[in-house]
């Protein structure tokens, strides 16, 4: 069956007026829309109104997964020897389209997964990163000279690229224009929650002439597809993004091939404030950060550290913050705060509010159920709960939801032994008036991104966790040079000088 017999599904796209995403029901591999060889679908739901609003397949395969890849494969063969600023011609014509597309992109997400248009960062930010990229590359040094050897840095290969319904577009973004940066070929496959976003990525990727067979798409269940990709004896790197019991299993496959694995998983990231810190400046931004994208970021601040003297203090300004969120239509430019992307995650945030209340957490505000006023949707109840020890499940598991866990500390030492206590190490939060005392307790930190007095991160610098928070970075240089392998040639000391070392105009 060609692309053209496929029966494009129903779509309802009442709630998203002027959005156009044509492909729903295809995948997209060496520059075309094809059929999946699955007849599997996935009705998409509106976590706000629980209503269906699109049907897309999920029937790709194992046998999509090698179509994809034989034409990334064969695609690497030329695209890895363009020049710099062929790269640097594609991103711009990437960055073009992408930005036509950003108004609707905003209306997708946000019936796709919940997230308010208010929150500007989940696709205003994509094009920044994107800028970012291609300027990296504009001087970035694929050669130089040490003694008599030429080092070389050389794109890795095909690459495949899973990304989470968190950061649908932002995810994917990052990981496959660093990609084409370094001139790998590439295989996405957006996450079950998600797949409307990557359908209008690869719509946004075949806009810009992205050479056939550099950017694939295919949708399917990450037991499938997921699992294939990371199996795959051609597949010379895996960039994963989402929970850890999931990055576990992708880097057990990628074992068998000895593939390169980059890996941002889960969080449990503790905001320590020390006994000279703004208490109310703290609480009030764990509260905006920690709970932004409805709390459902691998980077929150879900454990609050106070020093024991200072633990009802810091109460009253959780609640009056939370208090001014707008929780409501994701649709709504008024809208803070929307729901929940599925049944299953408001569900998981229920199960573990109660065993916190089970295991003796102080309830301060919130607790089970949805938010006041809303029969339907996951919209949960922002809950914050004190008293909350280190061997409680909440002090331990990822909630992924807006729910803070408040525990008190007698020493800076001790506070130093809460935050590090966990199997997570992705980011950290300190707030301290002393300069010297907040950058000490920071570098005792196990975690990959530590933010002073609630510093904003940007795109130039890595991004990555400890432990079992993940493996490599991503972003800047170190994010580029997760897709690019190290050569070394030996005995051209005497010639160098005669040799075309490539760099900006390779």
């Amino acid at each position: 069956m060609s692309a053209d017999d496929v029966e494009r599904p129903t779509v309802l796209l009442d709630h998203v007026e002027g959005v156009e995403v044509e492909n729903f029901g295809q995948l997209y591999i060496n520059g075309q829309w094809v059929a999946p060889t699955g007849d599997g679908t996935r009705t998409l739901i509106d976590p706000t109104s629980e209503e269906p609003w699109a049907t897309v397949t999920s029937g790709g395969g194992v046998a999509d997964v090698d179509r994809a890849v034989a034409a990334a494969k064969r695609a690497f063969i030329t695209f890895s020897q363009t020049s710099i600023d062929e790269r640097i011609a594609l991103v711009d014509r990437i960055i073009t389209a992408y930005e036509r597309r950003e108004a609707d992109l905003a209306q997708l997400i946000a019936q796709e997964v919940g997230v308010p248009i208010s929150f500007e960062a989940q696709v205003a930010g994509p094009a920044g990163h994107m800028r970012v990229a291609r300027d990296l590359i504009r001087s970035y040094a694929f050669e130089q000279q040490l003694a008599d050897t030429i080092v070389r840095r050389e794109p890795i290969g095909v690459c495949a690229l899973i990304s989470p319904w968190n950061w649908p577009i932002q995810t994917s973004v990052i990981k496959m224009i660093y990609g084409i940066a370094a001139g790998c070929t590439m295989v996405l496959k957006p996450s079950d929650a998600s797949p409307a976003s990557g359908v209008a990525l690869a719509e946004v990727m075949a806009e810009a002439g992205t050479p056939p067979g550099v950017f694939n798409l295919v949708i399917g269940r990450g037991s499938v597809v997921g699992n294939a990709l990371s199996l795959h004896p051609d597949v010379d790197m895996i960039s994963f993004t989402g929970s850890t019991d999931a990055g576990i299993r992708v880097g057990v496959s990628a074992a068998q091939t000895v593939k390169r694995v980059c890996l941002e998983l889960g969080g449990k990231s503790a905001n320590i404030v020390l006994t000279d810190g703004n208490l109310e400046k703290a609480a009030r931004w764990n509260i905006q950060r920690g709970f932004s994208n409805t709390g459902q970021s691998c980077h929150a601040p879900s454990r609050l550290l106070v020093h024991e003297s200072q633990l009802e203090d810091v109460l009253p300004f959780l609640v009056d913050e939370i208090d001014r969120m707008r929780v409501g239509d994701p649709r709504d430019p008024a809208t803070t705060h929307g729901p929940l992307v599925h049944a299953q995650q408001f569900n998981s945030v229920q199960k573990h509010i109660r065993i916190g209340l089970d295991e003796g957490g102080r309830l301060v505000t919130g607790g089970l159920g949805r938010v006041e006023g809303f029969e339907r949707g996951f919209f949960c109840k922002p809950t914050v709960l004190a008293d909350v020890t280190r061997d409680m499940t909440l002090a331990k598991e990822e909630i992924f939801g807006p729910v803070l866990v408040v525990m008190p500390y007698k020493t800076e030492a001790e506070a130093l032994e809460i935050a590090n206590d966990s199997i997570f190490g992705l980011g950290g939060y300190v707030f301290s008036e002393d300069r010297k005392r907040g950058y000490e307790f920071s570098c005792g930190l196990r975690a990959g991104r530590i933010s002073y007095n609630g510093a904003g991160t940007n795109s130039f610098t890595p991004m990555g966790g400890y432990k079992q928070s993940g493996i490599g970075r991503s972003m800047g240089v170190f994010g580029l040079e997760e897709y690019l392998d190290v050569k070394s040639i030996y005995g051209f000391e005497e010639e160098a000088h005669t040799l075309p070392l490539h760099g900006s105009s390779r």
